[in-house]
């Protein structure tokens, strides 16, 4: 399927995408997919830059975060996807041959599975550092956010990550042997809904930030929501119940719903003048830079100018 004619009919009949999936060199292949992921981070990264300090962090410690978040995402969504594929026979092919895990380049990799692994190390390392663990977990999600809108592309290129047959309006065709077939661009539709949510978030932070955490919920339940949504139109899901339960539709709706609820009551806690249940209270602002201690009243002359002082 990579080889096929990309096409949307909402823009015209004749338009029509056949992009490469990899640059070659030789017998080489780089591929646009890990192009595109590395793009996705690197915009997170310098979104980070920008905002670090509205979330009360320094840059030298988000780089420390970034490392083992990083290392520990690949891995464990590499795990996730090879423990949880199941082929079409039933089979899981990557527990019965477990060098498989280590081929990569061959493809299989969960987001969900490195969500989870980004989370327990930044866990792990905030413990560590003797350091709360909510600032990192807040500005990571605005990174997942930017990542996984941005990373979605490299589905494109690969035609992959998309859903189940459609006449939709804006239904995506693939062109294969003088063959169309239109299905759901569901890589598009997650696309667009991490966006919006990266736009909402963006702008409520600069005003409306009321505890350390905050983000992170609120991450979870944008997600989380619309990634079972999503995911019920997806032809290529992985199962729990094979044909019943998808297994990051499940984990979506879960952690949204877990997430939802300790955000209403974190709300109520600070109506009510309480710290929040779930996160640490924002700390108290600094002074500004250049402000100066009030300076001290001058002492009164001596009335008498020949008196001793």
């Amino acid at each position: 399927m990579r080889e096929a004619v990309i096409s949307f009919p909402m823009f015209g009949e004749a338009f029509a995408l056949n992009p490469p999936y990899c640059i070659r060199i030789g017998s080489f292949c780089i591929y646009y997919y890990g192009i595109v992921i590395a793009l996705g981070f690197l915009l997170a990264v310098f979104y980070a830059s920008r905002v670090v300090k509205r979330f009360d962090m320094k840059m030298e410690d988000v780089y420390d975060y970034i490392i083992w978040a990083v290392i520990a995402a690949v891995v464990c969504a590499r795990l996730y996807y090879c423990i949880t594929y199941v082929d079409a026979n039933g089979v899981h092919t990557y527990l019965q041959d477990p060098a498989s895990f280590l081929r990569i380049r061959d493809g299989g990799l969960a987001i969900y599975g490195g969500v989870i692994g980004a989370i327990a190390a930044l866990l792990l390392r905030s413990r560590r550092k003797k350091q709360s663990v909510f600032p990192p977990l807040d500005l990571m999600s605005f990174g997942l956010l930017i990542g996984q809108l941005v990373g979605r592309w490299g589905n494109f290129f690969n035609r992959e990550a998309y859903g189940y047959e459609t006449d939709i309006f804006c239904r995506m065709g693939l062109t294969l042997n003088g063959v169309t077939t239109y299905v759901h661009p569901t890589f598009l539709y997650e696309s667009l809904w991490n966006l919006l949510g990266f736009v909402l978030m963006h702008f409520h932070s600069k005003r409306r930030r009321a505890y350390q955490g905050q983000y992170f919920l609120i991450y979870l339940v944008w997600y989380g929501f619309g990634r079972a949504a999503i995911e019920s139109l997806r032809s290529d899901s992985l199962w729990l119940i094979p044909n019943v339960i998808r297994i990051s539709q499940l984990l979506g709706l879960l952690s949204a719903l877990a997430a939802l609820a300790l955000y209403i009551v974190n709300a109520r806690r600070i109506a009510a003048g309480k710290p929040p249940f779930f996160g640490r209270p924002l700390p108290a602002p600094a002074s500004a830079e250049g402000e100066h201690e009030p300076e001290s009243e001058p002492e009164p002359e001596p009335e008498n100018e020949n008196e001793i002082t």
